[in-house]
């Protein structure tokens, strides 16, 4: 789950960039304003545009898919498979009496190598 909703925020976010990027500027009529253009520059534009309506929309998705992601990174829960963390010093098997090797063991020094 987690996987599908970073993809959906990722695809989110290059949408929303493109949208925004497709878009006129309101500063783009500025200059048609001092030349006589019936358009007003701060008024009322009439119907929301169709890139105004999509770019609303996907940021609202891209703004739920963050909370989401944000939510469970904060609240994220302990994995069965890893288990929990286990400090190095609790991590020694307990030496047992009853099974000790009496098998001396050669550790070859740095550079040597082991014949057999």
């Amino acid at each position: 789950m987690h996987i599908i909703i970073t993809s959906v925020h990722v695809l989110m976010c290059v949408a929303l960039i493109l949208v925004v990027l497709l878009q006129t500027g309101k500063g783009a009529d500025m200059g048609a304003a001092f030349g006589g253009s019936s358009q007003t520059v701060f008024g009322s534009s009439g119907a929301g545009t169709f890139l105004g309506k999509m770019t609303t929309v996907i940021a609202v998705v891209f703004m739920l898919t963050s909370l989401w992601l944000a939510y469970f990174a904060a609240h994220k829960t302990v994995s069965i498979i890893e288990g929990p963390a286990i400090p190095a010093a609790e991590r020694t098997i307990p030496a047992d009496d009853t099974q000790k090797a009496d098998i001396p063991v050669e550790v070859p020094a740095a550079g040597e190598t082991q014949e057999q």
